[in-house]
């Protein structure tokens, strides 16, 4: 079989699709990813082929964000998924893809739900295309809602039938790695919903000894213009805890820019937070799906801080809610006080444990594609 992937550049969009890319390949289908320049890299690095797709005009842009930052949150959400995800990426993206898929021919495209130039482009040339799942089902309704306007009219400039509510979106098979306990009890499956975990996912471990902290909040964090002070505060919260920590800060950042750490606190640009996980008491990070569901994947409970996306407010709250750990702001008081609330409250981490029981039992992304 071949199959097509479509993504958006973010960490936070190819991330939830890459195990799947993975599944594919080890399946023996073949396998193409399309994105913008800057996925290159990552998505060669999953060992599939990549074809680039055009970005928008960088003035256009930068006008957008520009404007996006003097919004209040609830308008910069509703802008981000109208403007950025529903009307300029798309509009650059769809050329190029529509001719690969002519050119390739796939026989079924999937995207990652913020990336709708694919669900175009496959619709263009008949053939049948699948979302994967970038965040709760809450957030995919929300995203969709606010970009089907304009969607609809890069749809009509398109040749294809009209589609004011994204019902032709909603309609397509849904793929997702979260669970479904930390879903909004309130807010419906999407149609056609299929869960299933990340095999490189860390089991549950067996968390004996010396307390073990586990801070990250994502691998682009620290290359954001004013990251810094996020880190600065979690060295403050952790100092004098009785539990070793350890703090990554991606990429972008220099940890030498911290200072010294305190003397329980290690510092690294990045660690395969696999091979941490199943010792960690308690994981603090920003409420990115990587970082959370790595942590719940392993029976973790959380500490959540967001930062700056809609997806990570939202996860922050239903991780809350599902009793699996504790909502807080990144400032040095509010982190040090849901850590000692999470580390000495065992009914945390059962919580947690039993969202890694049903993980457990969710098929893994191989079975999704056979």
């Amino acid at each position: 079989m071949r199959v097509l992937f479509s993504s958006t550049a973010g960490t936070g969009h190819f991330g939830p699709m890459a195990p799947f890319v993975r599944s594919c390949l080890r399946s023996g289908h073949d396998v193409l990813v399309t994105g913008p320049d800057a996925l290159t890299s990552t998505a060669e690095a999953t060992g599939a082929a990549f074809r680039r797709v055009d970005d928008p005009p960088a003035d256009a842009v930068r006008a957008a964000y520009e404007l996006l930052a003097t919004l209040p949150h609830d308008e910069a959400n509703a802008f981000m998924c109208a403007e950025i995800f529903g009307r300029l990426r798309p509009r650059a993206a769809l050329p190029r893809l529509a001719d690969t898929i002519a050119d390739w021919r796939p026989d079924v495209v999937v995207r990652e739900s913020a990336e709708f130039a694919a669900a175009v482009a496959a619709e263009l040339h008949d053939v049948p295309h699948t979302r994967i799942a970038i965040g709760l089902a809450v957030m995919e309704e929300l995203v969709l809602r606010y970009a089907a306007g304009n969607l609809d009219g890069l749809r009509r400039t398109s040749g294809l039938p009209p589609d004011p509510d994204a019902a032709r979106l909603r309609a397509s098979p849904y793929l997702t790695l979260f669970p479904a306990g930390l879903e909004d009890p309130s807010i419906p499956d999407p149609p056609r919903t299929r869960r299933f975990r990340d095999p490189a996912w860390a089991p549950p471990g067996e968390g004996t000894g010396r307390p073990f902290v586990y801070a990250t909040f994502g691998s682009v964090t620290g290359a954001m213009p004013g990251a810094a002070p996020v880190f600065s505060e979690t060295l403050t919260a952790v100092a004098g805890l009785d539990a070793d920590v350890l703090l990554t800060v991606g990429h972008g950042l220099d940890p030498a820019a911290l200072g010294e750490p305190p003397p329980n606190v290690r510092v690294e640009r990045w660690v395969d937070q696999n091979t941490v996980l199943g010792r960690a008491s308690a994981v603090v990070c920003h409420g990115g799906g990587g970082s959370m569901l790595g942590a719940l994947a392993a029976g973790v409970p959380l500490v959540v801080a967001p930062l700056f996306a809609e997806d990570q407010h939202l996860n922050a709250r239903r991780v809350a809610e599902a009793g699996a750990g504790v909502r807080a702001t990144p400032d040095a008081a509010s982190l040090r006080a849901a850590l000692d609330t999470v580390l000495t409250t065992p009914a945390y981490r059962t919580r947690a444990r039993k969202l890694a029981a049903e993980l457990a039992r969710t098929p893994t992304t191989d079975a999704a594609f056979r």
